[in-house]
């Protein structure tokens, strides 16, 4: 057996390493180590309440608005508050717009160049994602970074600025839209749909949205020319490399619910295993800190009662991450658990033939893409000008109060308790928190961790491959992972 060290891994928001252990030129065993301690959970101890909207944000650059709206819930959960309609949509479409693009960034800029590696050069398929998808340097960039920058022009007329906007309060928005502005909203957005139907998907997103099994998106892909889109390039060499017999973890997946709507959430909340959706319970959720760089170890607990505090590193900690469970046991989040728990059939039929993979979750991922950019067509049609943006509460004294939205990646968490009117605590689990934990007391390895075992390592291969394709299928942002 010979042990490895991948990493820094490049194309990834902050900083990874994984220690893999390699036998039979397959991996063996995996521990996943966040290498960087940020502190953002002390940081706000005993300040008032209202400041964790102007620190949380930085916690990272391309997921701030969604930082920024899990403080605003748990902090409208505090002061009883709820936003008016046209708060409601504008908050939707503000994360709406990062979450997009987020998972347009992550498919051809993060995961999409790993196939232009000279390590594919004997392929077929290799010439055109060289040509395509080569980082830097490749086609697919000079189209979509444009289209990206003109997409989040939504995010200076609904929020003032990205990242790190102050707009989103814990009753609505404090930018109120006007009807020219929201004329401008809608050619935005159908601009950005044009985009998305001409270059990545080659089809209306209707049609898209549509593919109801595994096999009816085969169909779809062989209607036409293989290269016709870049969803169809991708599904070419997903299907070469057998991309859905990677990276499988334990299929117990979880999300928070996404978007609220006037009664429900566009995409509903809940957990999901072998067939079935349950319903999800916040107060099963707890953190371990028996592998992680962290003091004050005990016994798991709920994020209410949760400890922060770095320590000196241990033996027995690899890890400034913590252990989030559920129940006691680990959960993927994301946008593949997403669109599985809102019962979306395309998902539910891959997971029922193939768990969690690195295919499914790709697919996944473009799929809610499209599901999302149809979402916010009609959002910034219901929004009404002239009508109220915000309500206004008053912050208790005491008490506690809880955040849970979707991210791009995955069901984020933000956790207040306030006391004599300022922050007695504050605790945070990300999306890659779940999806990138170390093992647990019980010694049981995270979703990552799970899901590389089997990963096969080519003769002299430096940094796998398949390892990268792996890591990278979860979208990982490790600045977001650790506070």
């Amino acid at each position: 057996m010979s042990r490895r060290v991948v990493g820094p891994f490049n194309r990834v928001e902050g900083d990874l390493e994984v220690k893999l252990d390699i036998a039979a030129g397959k991996v063996c065993e995996a521990r996943v180590v966040a290498p960087l301690y940020r502190g953002f959970e002390q940081m706000l101890v005993g300040r008032d309440p209202r400041d964790a909207l102007v620190y949380t944000p930085r916690i990272c650059g391309i997921c701030s608005v969604a930082q920024s709206v899990a403080t605003a819930r748990a902090l409208a959960a505090l002061e009883g508050v709820a936003p008016p309609d046209n708060g409601r949509l504008s908050t939707n479409l503000v994360l709406a717009n990062e979450n997009v693009a987020d998972h347009l960034t992550h498919f051809y800029l993060f995961f999409m160049p790993d196939f232009a590696h000279d390590a594919y050069r004997g392929e077929p398929w290799f010439g055109i994602a060289g040509e395509r998808f080569k980082a830097a340097r490749g086609t697919a960039a000079a189209e979509v970074l444009p289209a990206r920058a003109e997409f989040l022009h939504l995010m200076g007329l609904l929020a003032g600025k990205w990242p790190h906007s102050l707009a989103i309060q814990p009753g609505g928005t404090t930018r109120a839209i006007e009807p020219q502005e929201r004329i401008r909203i809608g050619a935005l957005l159908h601009a950005f749909r044009r985009f998305l139907e001409r270059t990545l998907f080659g089809d209306e997103l209707e049609a898209i949205v549509e593919i109801g099994s595994a096999d009816a998106l085969m169909r779809w892909y062989g209607s036409g020319d293989p290269a016709r889109s870049d969803f169809t390039r991708f599904l070419h060499i997903a299907e070469a490399l057998q991309l859905e017999r990677l990276g499988r973890a334990g299929d117990l997946f979880m999300s928070y619910g996404a978007y609220d709507e006037v009664d429900e959430r566009l995409f509903r909340a809940g957990v999901w295993q072998g067939g079935e959706r349950m319903p999800l319970r916040p107060e099963s959720i707890h953190e371990d800190l028996a592998h992680s760089w962290m003091g004050l170890r005990s016994s798991p607990k709920h994020p209410y009662e949760g400890v922060t505090v770095p320590a000196v590193p241990t033996e027995e900690g690899y890890s400034w991450c913590k252990a989030p469970r559920l129940g006691g046991r680990v959960v993927e989040v994301g946008a593949l658990a997403r669109q599985l728990i809102d019962g979306h059939p395309l998902a539910l039929d891959l997971v029922a033939r193939g768990g969690g993979n690195v295919r499914s979750r790709v697919i996944a991922r473009l799929l809610e893409l499209a599901r999302v950019t149809l979402a916010m067509e009609r959002w910034a049609r219901e929004i009404v000008p002239g009508e109220p943006f915000c309500h206004h509460g008053a912050l208790p004294e005491e008490g506690q109060g809880m955040g849970l939205i979707e991210a791009a990646r995955g069901s984020l968490g933000h956790w207040i308790g306030v006391r004599n009117g300022r922050i007695h605590n504050y605790q945070i689990i990300a999306p890659t928190t779940w999806n990138f934990s170390p093992r647990d007391s019980n010694g049981v390895p995270g979703a990552l961790e799970q899901a590389l075992v089997g990963a096969p390592v080519r003769e002299g291969e430096r940094d796998p491959l398949v390892v990268q394709h792996i890591v990278r299928s979860f979208d990982p942002c490790m600045a977001c992972t650790v506070h």
